[in-house]
This record gives structure tokens, sequence and C-alpha cells, in this order.
């Protein structure tokens, strides 16, 4: 059976940029018309049903650990498709509205450096 084009890109890209899959997401879409849907409120309100499936995932697990060493390879690869369609909703909704959502985060990050200082406290000892 032959790749298609994306299966093929999978094979070079070892790390992609949120530009790199804008441009996917946007190419996607074109080709199947489906731009005359993609208005910020209908990706935001699939962003929302794609979060719900996300949450689902977790909904009676109680904590987990980290690195999730009590899964299964198929709960791992489940969680991986909804994480992704999360991310590429994101991506699309934030294009869409104009915005470049990877230098959005970089400048989110620098105001949460100054709005949370270093400090030498331990982070059990904040009041959350």
């Amino acid at each position: 059976m032959e790749k298609s084009q994306y299966e093929s890109c999978l094979d070079m890209v070892k790390d992609v940029s949120l530009k790199e899959l804008r441009d996917r997401l946007e190419e996607f879409a074109r080709v199947r018309g489906w731009e005359q849907y993609h208005s910020p409120r209908n990706l935001l309100l699939a962003l929302v049903g794609e979060v719900g499936e996300l949450s689902e995932i977790f909904q009676w697990k109680g904590e987990v650990e980290k690195g999730l060493p009590n899964w299964s390879l198929e709960e791992k690869r489940h969680l991986e498709d909804e994480l992704s369609d999360v991310l590429l909703y994101l991506i699309q909704l934030a294009n869409v509205c104009g915005l470049d959502l990877g230098q959005a985060a970089l400048t989110k990050m620098v105001k949460n450096a100054q709005k949370y200082p270093i400090s030498n406290q331990s982070p059990s000892s904040h009041d959350y």
C-alpha cells in the first residue's frame, strides 16, 4: 500500500514547528474545501468538544503517575490522538484569528515569569 503525503512526511519530521503544523492544516482544509466552515466560533466549539474527549480519558482514573507507567500502549495512543486533536484545533483557531500562537505562548511565559518570580520558598509553601 502506498503511503499518503502526510504519512510520508512522518518519516522525515523529527521536530515540527507550530508554523509547519499551521501550514499543513491550512493545506489539508483547503484541498477538502473546509475553509468555509473554519470560523473562529466553529473551531472553538470543535476544540471544546475535543477537550471533552480528552477529559473522558482521565475521568475515572484518579491521579495518574507521570509517564503513565501503568497505561497500556492502546491507552497511550488514544491519549496521543486526543491531545493532537486539541493541539490542531487550537492552532487552527489562532490562525483564523490572525494570531501567532508560538509568539503568544512565549510572550505569556515572560508575563508568567514576571508574575511568579523565583523565590527561595518550596512549592508546597505557596497558597494556591
